[in-house]
């Protein structure tokens, strides 16, 4: 709608804006049995293809932060690019805090969008993929993990086409289940080190 906007209108546009600018957060409390945190973001942004070392991410942001440990799952979201800079303070205090080790599905991955997003480096001691490439599909099936209500059934790319049209509950429902699938895989299959990274500013 173009015409007729008054000033009360626009004052009402303004308090639309600003409530969907905002962090969603999510927390459950649930037992499991591993020592450390693991760690799942979500991002926005393309790989910069040119690189084989941390700078094949450096275009890339994070949206959602979720982490699981022996207590607890925790997610935000960021619901606006302009919330973005405040999840990545979010990051900066929590990682500090996190009980060692860290694990991930793909640690490089995480290490590299971390680097660039916090400009420090961010050592994730252990990783659960078997391999550099393995999806993490084919690694539950293969393992027998459910699926645990992932509406994008284990495809990160339809996760950030949902974020960026505002599908906020399917993405934190694809997070959590991230998570849980990992927390799994740990379970079941263990982890091993994380490949060699370079960590290159730029």
């Amino acid at each position: 709608m173009s015409a007729g906007i008054g000033k009360g209108n626009r004052t009402a546009y303004k308090i639309i804006y600003f409530i969907k600018k905002r962090m969603i957060t999510h927390s459950e409390e649930m037992e499991s049995d591993f020592r450390g945190v693991i760690i799942d973001i979500e991002t926005v942004g393309d790989f910069d293809n040119h690189y084989g070392d941390s700078r094949r991410c450096r275009n890339i942001r994070p949206v959602v932060f979720g982490f699981i440990d022996s207590g607890s799952l925790q997610i935000y979201c960021a619901e606006h690019p302009d919330e973005i800079e405040r999840l990545i303070r979010i990051i900066s205090e929590t990682l500090p805090e996190l009980e060692r080790p860290l694990y991930a599905f793909n640690a490089n991955f995480e290490m590299s969008v971390l680097f660039h997003t916090l400009g420090k480096e961010i050592r994730f001691e252990r990783e659960l993929n078997i391999e550099r490439y393995e999806g993490k599909g084919v690694c539950r099936l293969g393992l027998g993990i459910p699926n645990y209500d992932d509406p994008f059934k284990d495809n990160g790319y339809e996760c950030m086409k949902a974020w960026w049209a505002g599908e906020f509950d399917n993405v934190i429902a694809h997070n959590r289940s991230c998570l849980l699938k990992e927390r799994d895989i740990l379970l079941k299959r263990g982890y091993r080190e994380p490949d060699k990274l370079r960590f290159v500013k730029g």
